[in-house]
């Protein structure tokens, strides 16, 4: 008898109310990293730790899974979102599953390492373990304009690579060390979290990026798949993946300082910023053919 009462409930009882049911969540983190407008930020810490946060304090779950498409950004965003992600798993004793979508490249990348597992399409972009910086020169261009540029500085290498100034060899070999210093960072923590798993691939840390299907011979991840089919697999065709959003506020406040910046109805941005940051962005998914 108790046990068809206990039966009738369990039928009548809302799946996410019922603790018979496994439960991974699901958190997305995509974009570039760390290049943000007002109206579209960019993926960084302060944009995704609650949700992070939500999806590990979940009672009862079984796992924490991480949607990852981005081809990277800031180093320093993509490392104090993977610190965040290994703060919590540690934390909860929650395992992390990521789940690379059309790409996990550079800070993308990165970020996946934090996962105690990578999977990925076949098809998907994954690797680019490197570091790249650009700017443009304008040397010529004030010139030709009949605009005189001052620039007044205090200290010798404040101006270093000054779009405006011709090129000195000396502040390019600063900017490459300092490049070098954050690739050698980037390896250490890929050889720490994927261990014996890696290949020996000359080509591994030099900034290359293969597909999916190539990437799991090197040992970048671990298999090939997608999230439906391996969380079913894994935990039973009941298995519960609520995407956890960050929260939203009224008029957008999800974007910190949005609210502010439009006061609540509306004035413009900053067009130019968008646009710059917009072309920004293109830039590097385009790096992937994307």
């Amino acid at each position: 008898m108790l046990n068809r009462v206990g039966e009738f409930f369990c039928a009548i009882t809302p799946a996410r109310f019922r603790r018979d049911i496994p439960l991974v969540p699901v958190v997305r983190l995509a974009g570039v990293i760390g290049v943000s407008t007002p109206l579209k930020p960019g993926l960084m810490l302060s944009n995704v730790a609650k949700s992070l946060e939500r999806a590990f304090a979940m009672p009862k779950a079984k796992a924490v899974a991480l949607i990852i498409n981005s081809p990277g950004g800031s180093p320093v965003q993509s490392h104090l979102i993977f610190l965040r992600i290994r703060q919590l798993s540690a934390e909860h004793q929650i395992p992390v599953i990521a789940f690379v979508e059309d790409v996990g490249a550079s800070g993308g990348y990165m970020i996946a390492c934090a996962a105690d597992e990578i999977i990925a399409d076949q098809s998907s972009i994954v690797g680019s373990i490197g570091v790249v910086g650009g700017s443009f020169g304008f040397v010529g261009l004030l010139e030709k304009l009949g605009v005189e540029r001052r620039l007044y500085t205090s200290g010798e290498n404040k101006a270093m690579l000054d779009p405006f100034l011709p090129v000195k060899q000396d502040d390019v070999d600063r900017l490459k060390a300092l490049q070098r210093d954050i690739h050698e960072d980037f390896i250490t923590l890929v050889k720490q979290r994927r261990g014996d798993k890696l290949s020996r691939e000359k080509d591994l840390f030099t900034g290359e990026y293969w597909t999916g299907q190539r990437s799991l011979e090197f040992g970048l991840i671990d298999a090939i798949g997608d999230l439906r089919s391996t969380l079913r697999g894994r935990y039973g065709d009941k298995v519960r993946t609520p995407l956890i959003a960050a929260e939203r506020g009224f008029f957008a406040r999800r974007v910190p300082g949005l609210g502010q910046r439009l006061e609540a109805f509306g004035r413009i941005p900053d067009f130019a910023e968008e646009i710059v940051s917009a072309f920004e962005a293109r830039a590097i998914w385009a790096r992937y053919g994307l």
